[in-house]
This record gives structure tokens, C-alpha cells and sequence, in this order.
């Protein structure tokens, strides 16, 4: 584990925090990509989670954007209580969700975190256009970087709420008939991120629509 620290910390929604971290001397990961990191405190350095990174590669320092459960007294919750000049233990990258071509991006809640480091390193190498996210979360103010969303992929990001009823933001679930409204090309890429529920149902909604097992990419 290599010991790094926290240069600063941004708030994004009610409880999702932005970490901006040390980056170690040669460390490399793929966007897309996770590693286990734990708190450099006591009774705490041995409680490893996976979080992905959501910085660039290229980035002079690495980058996690975390969902705190406050409900419980869990890694996520100690993580919240976190201020700069702090320290993070980090494992090496590890593989979870790869980029393999456009397509359409399905996420739930913090689901999202692996596609903004991918989405982000498209828009560096300006294929960004012709990939589309679609956003699902319980009310508007879950929906974390909804501004950059918005503002980098326009038409081709939706947002769809379960619980609030909110103009800018479809109502309901990602289910068949949503899928089918919204998509218009079921061979191409998909990739599926977030609760096992939710990733499940829509891969089993996709494959009904005529999606190709092989073509959906989603967190094994």
C-alpha cells in the first residue's frame, strides 16, 4: 500500500465528496479502473475499499469521487470525516470497467464514477461526441456532476429520477419501455454500472431489445 495525501476536498452533492490526492512517482491506471484504498489511521488502515479513480491518467495527481453512507459507521463515513493534509493508502489500478468504442452509458448513483474518468479522457481526445449517459438516481440533488453532464454531453445525457418528479429529468426507472424511447441502436457498445439489482435487470431488458451479450460491458 503506498501512503498518500489529501491536497483538497470538494463537496458535490449532499453526501459525494471530491478527493484530489498525491499522485505516486510512476503510478499508472486505464480510465475506468479502481483500486483498494483504506485510511492511514489507527483501526482503519486495514479496512480496504475499491473506489475508482476519476482523474486522467494524466493527471499530476489521482483523483476519487466518493458516496459517504452516514448511517453507518463504515469506511465511507470515517472517509467523510477526512480534512486536507490527511492520508489515503492506495493499492496498484485494477480493472473494472474498460472503454471498447461509443456507446451508451447506464449508470446508478455512484455507479457513475467509472465512466467519468472515461468520459472525461474522450472528451480529451475529443471523441466524446456520439457517447450517451443515462443518469439514473432517487431525487435531483443525488445526481452528482450533473452541470458537467449537461454541459459536455447536451442532448445525449438523461437523467431519470425514481422518487422526485423534476422538470429537466425523465420519472421512473431504467426499464424496457425507457430503454426503447431513448435508444435508438441496440448493436452498439453499452456499458452498466451500479447496484447488482439494477445491473441485472438492465442487462436482461438490453438482450430483449436485441443487444449483444458480448457488447454490454458492465463490473463483474
Amino acid at each position: 500500500m503506498m501512503k498518500v495525501e489529501i491536497v483538497n476536498i470538494q463537496t458535490l452533492t449532499h453526501d459525494v465528496n471530491r478527493f484530489k490526492v498525491e499522485k505516486p512517482s510512476g503510478y499508472t491506471f486505464v480510465p475506468g479502473q479502481a483500486t483498494e484504498v483504506s485510511i492511514d489511521k489507527e483501526g482503519w488502515r486495514e479496512e480496504k475499499r475499491p473506489f475508482t479513480f476519476t482523474s486522467l491518467p494524466e493527471d499530476d495527481h489521482l483523483e476519487f469521487v466518493i458516496k459517504s453512507y452516514r448511517n453507518h459507521d463504515g469506511v465511507t463515513n470515517q472517509i467523510d470525516h477526512l480534512k486536507r493534509g490527511d492520508h489515503l493508502l492506495i493499492d496498484e489500478s485494477w480493472g473494472a470497467i474498460e472503454y471498447k468504442g461509443k456507446g451508451v452509458f447506464l449508470a446508478g448513483g455512484a455507479g457513475v464514477t467509472p465512466f467519468i474518468s472515461i468520459l472525461k479522457s474522450q472528451k480529451a481526445n475529443g471523441k466524446l461526441k456520439g457517447n450517451q449517459l443515462i443518469f439514473a438516481n432517487k431525487t435531483s440533488k443525488d445526481v452528482i456532476m450533473e452541470n458537467w453532464f449537461r454541459q459536455e454531453l447536451g442532448s445525449d445525457f438523461i437523467s431519470i429520477l425514481d422518487q422526485e418528479k423534476k422538470e429537466g429529468h425523465e420519472y421512473g426507472r431504467i426499464d424496457k419501455e425507457f430503454l426503447e424511447k431513448h435508444i435508438s441502436d441496440f448493436k452498439q457498445k453499452f456499458y452498466v454500472c451500479g447496484p447488482e439489482p439494477m445491473i441485472e435487470s438492465v442487462k436482461k431488458d438490453l438482450e430483449k431489445l436485441g443487444a449483444e451479450l458480448e457488447e454490454i460491458v458492465f463490473e463483474k
